[in-house]
């Protein structure tokens, strides 16, 4: 924005008081240039003695209502054109320098004022215009009245359509600008409330997932020490391993409440009230990679899936990660892929982490964008909540490639003695 732009903004948010500053100074050079003026006139009915006192009347009377020409234009342009019209029906013709500014008069209600305003106000300009000619046309003698009239239409009226003519340009620029920047506060508002809503969305489905965990972990727990109280008499060693089990499902419970509660730092507002318990689905794990490549699969798209070493049983979070990541790689590939890929997935199994890589011909770095850029930021998010790392780009050759690495808990294998 250069200075004329910023001054331009200045100007329109303290408009009150710059049009009262610019009329008074407006008026330190019209009225005394009006009063100088009256030694040349001569006597039109109000007499030679008082001729000065009246002009600078009138030149007050026409430019003072300019103070409130954007504020209340309708106001300002109706005392401009009555103080004019005063004057020519007293006789004075529009010879005063004020009298150039009704003009300005006409072109603030055009800009600024309701559309009937700066309608009348030209109508009623240009019928002015035919008067001014008349009573021209009469001083200089009765042959002369029609050709003054058209004389005074023709150049006076051709001022007055022309100033209006630029007032519309400039409402209709002005209303562009005020339709903008509504547009773009709505947006502003809109993509706020967005955000927020988006957010509360994230961190019910986090908080239902840990409840899930919490629920299932604790499950396992009683059952597990149920059992083991009833097997402690006739088998120590049964009851040693429950309680192995039971230490092992605590400690990863443990870890998956730490993470998810490290996203959730405070409670969402409930805006409408609810207090009802939210409604909970079962959520996917690293299993259903199989059915969801199949999902996939159904849909046209030719995907294939290679396990490669022993598959284990992962806690809630981690399983939900894995699953989720893979799921949107592979929307990505429909959406942005082209016609016609060939997707692989490959899920390894290592003892302390799992690996997995979908690949697929697409497009790759030519692929179209929709513009919301969260899915990669999405998929990083939520490898690193879990210690893990995602990495994306396109393939040598053409294609794309999303790997996650995710580490995962260390196995316990020894198993506890009886006492």
């Amino acid at each position: 924005m250069n200075w004329y732009d910023k001054a331009g903004r200045w100007a329109e948010e303290h408009r009150a008081q710059v049009d009262v500053v610019g009329t008074l100074l407006t008026l330190l050079v019209v009225v005394p240039l009006s009063t100088a003026m009256s030694s040349g006139y001569i006597d039109y009915g109000l007499g030679t003695v008082g001729t000065a006192p009246v002009l600078a009347l009138f030149a007050l009377l026409t430019v003072g209502p300019l103070a409130v020409r954007r504020t209340r234009p309708v106001l300002s342009v109706t005392l401009v054109y009555a103080a004019t019209l005063v004057q020519m029906l007293l006789g004075m013709p529009l010879v005063l320098p004020a009298n150039l500014f009704v003009l300005v008069a006409l072109f603030s209600v055009t800009v600024y004022g309701p559309r009937w305003a700066h309608l009348v106000a030209i109508a009623t300009g240009l019928l002015g215009s035919a008067l001014l000619g008349a009573m021209l046309g009469l001083q200089s003698g009765p042959g002369n009245t029609i050709f003054g009239m058209i004389l005074s239409v023709t150049f006076v009226g051709l001022l007055f359509v022309a100033t209006w003519a630029f007032g519309l340009v400039r409402r209709a620029r002005r209303e562009t600008l005020i339709a903008l920047r509504d547009r773009t506060r709505s947006l502003e508002v809109e993509r706020d409330q967005q955000a927020r809503i988006a957010t509360a969305a994230e961190r019910s489905r986090i908080a239902r997932e840990m409840h899930d965990i919490v629920a299932h972990s604790l499950s396992v727990m009683i059952a597990q020490a149920d059992g083991g109280r009833y097997a402690a008499k006739a088998d120590p060693e049964a009851a040693a391993r429950t309680l192995g089990t039971i230490s092992e499902t605590g400690r990863a419970a443990l870890a998956d409440m730490r993470r998810l509660l490290g996203v959730l730092r405070d409670e969402p507002d409930d805006e409408r009230g609810n207090g009802g318990a939210a409604e909970r689905t079962p959520q996917p794990a690293a299993g259903d990679i199989t059915a969801l490549v199949e999902q996939v699969r159904a849909s046209g798209m030719r995907v294939s899936l290679v396990r490669m070493g022993v598959a284990r049983t992962l806690p809630p979070g981690t399983g939900l990660t894995l699953y989720r990541i893979c799921q949107e790689a592979l929307t990505n590939i429909l959406k942005h892929a082209g016609p016609d890929p060939s997707v692989t997935v490959v899920v390894t199994w290592e003892r302390r982490s799992v690996k997995v890589e979908i690949d697929d011909d697409g497009r790759g770095a030519s692929a179209d964008s929709d513009g919301a850029g969260q899915g990669l930021l999405g998929m990083r998010e939520r490898a690193a909540m879990f210690g893990g790392t995602v990495t994306s780009g396109p393939r040598p050759g053409g294609g794309f490639r999303v790997m996650l690495d995710l580490p995962l808990p260390e196995p316990r294998t020894e198993e506890l003695s009886a006492p």
